[in-house]
């Protein structure tokens, strides 16, 4: 498993791309001698490991990923292979392990160098290996030993069986002296012990198959030295059979050395879109392909480079309230608008969905001002904290044109956060209600959308990390932070590319219909004081809980109004479609009966499943398709209670309306 070190600024844009080059002459564990040369232009990096020689060369620019060739043996035969690639961005790597013949000493030496690979310069974990002749010894015992770290294979002539060569004991002629250097390298004291060895390359094929490895074997029928009956038809039909994926490709229309055993490729392109293509399947996803960008962000990028001023707001629960992701947004736009003055309102409050940020969107957001760019996420406390469908259309609606209602040109960023429930759902081929429920206002407004809990979701499931150990929370990791971070910045990145004029000029956005007419549009919160204490009920300036139990902030040493006592009564008049109100529901949370206009009563039980360790805010929304006018509202006390509560109490600290 890789592991990316994060850092909560900038930073995160070198997430999946950077290579962290190790400096000339440094010493690390046993690497010595780094030395900087070029090989056919390209910048190489020359070292020894395990006193081996070893070189890694870099493309001018290296693809996402940074996606690598591993050539075995005979670095520079058929090099063409290895320019193209370059030239597409991969790395081309290689360690000289010449005359162990892929003993299990020489393995010890391939597993140190990939490990150095990665750590170091930050390599695709998944390697294309490329063998020539006795190279497949190499290749195939490493893929064979480490099949989850394989990307594909390109064998080129190679050797699948030392039976066959060096040992000659078949219709090659063999090599004696490298036969007998063989033997010693694998410890065998006689061709008898060698002949009964079971691990050549054509053995124990399984895993690798089951790996689903893909392999791609060049070959000339008429080689001697290497009889391709005895090694690349042997293998690729076992290959086959196990399940596996194989091509093979005869070479004979090029010229011809060695007994057929050197040749030119006659299709040095397939090979090189085989490599390419596979590489590509196992290399980590492309963040841009769980944007939309739909209207983009033209209006704030106006604003940001011509007017040099940008006020950019952030709503949403935890998420968005702990450091990380935000940081690196704000950090961003000061780099990427270096001339512009900006304020940065982060009103992310925990637990709080887009019913809570519809409500209190004017008081924590739109009273700061004109608002450039609003950033808002709730997809995992709508679904968390059972919000229904409705409640989650007419909330998001309501914050999109409440906030377009005070400035017309605002762009918006709506963002899907990722918890275990939706990794469960899209691994189902379903996606999340509460995600399509969004989708479904930013489809109709035309607002640009971020999906990070499917782009998580695929990225686990593409081996690029996992949940337990990296991401490990619905309140991500400092690596999960990065991976957040490093998808909205390639949001930003594309959002902010081609080129603006001086004239262009900031337009307002087009407010269709309403997509629901009971959306929360003008959401507002309501101090107590609009209510007149009845019996039983009273206002507590400072309250604090002395249970010891946990706290929010706005909700301790603020006003509340009270009560403890069933059957106590309270009236107030409010105006609008929809009517709720805000409570501290703590241990001792009690149930209510409530009635609209001499309406039925009807019962609410304040305790929520977080209630026992913590007076959590909460938002409970009473009653909506109201006509938008005066209605009054009753609350009493029940006599019953939640059979884990402690209490009786209802601590109100807002009523809210939408109108």
């Amino acid at each position: 498993m890789r592991h990316y070190q994060v850092l909560f600024t900038l930073l995160f844009t070198l997430f999946f791309t950077s290579s962290l080059h190790a400096q000339n002459g440094k010493k690390t564990n046993n690497l010595i001698s780094v030395k900087e040369s070029t090989w056919k232009g390209f910048k190489q990096i020359n070292f020894t490991i395990e006193g081996k020689e070893a070189h890694v060369v870099f493309p001018v620019k290296a693809l996402a990923g940074n996606p690598w060739l591993w050539r075995a043996r005979f670095p520079n035969y058929h090099a063409n292979i290895d320019s193209a690639l370059l030239a597409k961005g991969f790395h081309v790597a290689y360690v000289n392990t010449d005359n162990q013949f892929g003993s299990p000493k020489a393995m010890k030496i391939w597993d140190q160098f990939y490990a150095y690979l990665i750590e170091n310069y930050q390599l695709e974990k998944k390697v294309a290996l490329h063998a020539h002749s006795r190279g497949g010894l190499f290749v195939y015992n490493w893929a064979k030993q480490n099949p989850e770290k394989i990307a594909c294979i390109y064998a080129d002539a190679v050797v699948c069986d030392f039976k066959s060569w060096p040992a000659g004991f078949g219709a090659s002629e063999g090599d004696k002296n490298a036969w007998q250097t063989l033997k010693a390298e694998y410890g065998f004291s006689s061709d008898e012990e060698a002949k009964a060895y079971l691990d050549n390359p054509i053995d124990n094929l399984e895993n690798l198959a089951k790996q689903g490895v893909p392999v791609l074997h060049t070959m000339n029928l008429k080689d001697q030295v290497v009889p391709p009956e005895e090694n690349s038809l042997l293998l690729v039909n076992k290959y086959v059979r196990v399940g596996g994926t194989a091509t093979l490709s005869p070479c004979s229309s090029g010229i011809q050395k060695s007994k057929g055993h050197h040749y030119q490729l006659d299709d040095p392109k397939m090979i090189v879109d085989f490599i390419s293509y596979y590489c590509a399947q196992s290399g980590p996803l492309n963040s841009s392909d769980y944007h939309e960008m739909r209207s983009g962000l033209q209006n704030c990028r106006i604003q940001f480079e011509h007017y040099k001023t940008g006020r950019v707001a952030f709503l949403g629960g935890s998420i968005t309230y702990n450091p990380g992701w935000r940081d690196s947004i704000c950090a961003y736009l000061e780099k990427r608008f270096p001339e512009t003055e900006f304020e940065f309102i982060t009103a992310g409050i925990p637990s709080m969905g887009t019913t809570p940020g519809a409500f209190r969107l004017e008081r924590d957001v739109l009273s700061k001002g004109k608002i450039d760019l609003l950033f808002e996420e709730a997809a995992v406390n709508d679904a968390g904290n059972g919000r229904t469908a409705s409640e989650q259309v007419r909330a998001v609606e309501g914050i999109v044109r409440h906030a377009r209602s005070e400035n017309p040109s605002t762009d918006i960023v709506l963002m899907h956060f990722v918890d275990p429930g939706k990794i469960e759902t899209y691994r189902a081929g379903k996606v999340p209600d509460v995600i399509r429920n969004h989708n479904k206002v930013a489809e109709y407004y035309n607002i640009p959308v971020i999906n990070l809990a499917k782009e998580v979701t695929d990225r686990i499931d593409n081996g690029e990390f996992t949940w337990k150990d990296d991401f490990k929370n619905l309140h991500p990791s400092p690596f999960g932070q990065g991976v957040y971070a490093h998808s909205m910045l390639q949001f930003l990145d594309n959002a902010f590319t081609g080129h603006i004029d001086n004239d262009d000029k900031i337009a307002a956005h087009p407010k269709p219909d309403y997509l629901d007419p009971f959306c929360y549009e003008k959401g507002a919160l309501l101090d107590i004081s609009i209510c007149k204490p009845a019996k039983g009920w009273a206002v507590d300036s400072v309250w604090n809980p002395k249970d010891g139990k946990g706290t929010r902030r706005n909700y301790v040493n603020v006003p509340m109004l009270i009560s403890e006592k069933p059957g106590s009564k309270l009236k107030v008049t409010l105006s609008g479609k929809t009517l709720g109100m805000t409570v501290a529901a703590g241990p001792d949370a009690g149930i209510i009966e409530y009635r609209i206009d001499k309406g039925d009563w009807q019962k609410l039980n304040l305790f929520t499943r977080w209630s026992k360790g913590l007076h959590l805010p909460w938002y409970y929304r009473l009653v909506s398709d109201l006509e938008n006018k005066k209605h009054n509202l009753e609350i009493r006390i029940s006599e019953e209670k939640d059979e884990q509560s402690k209490g009786t109490a209802c601590r109100i600290r807002y009523f809210f309306v939408s109108q």
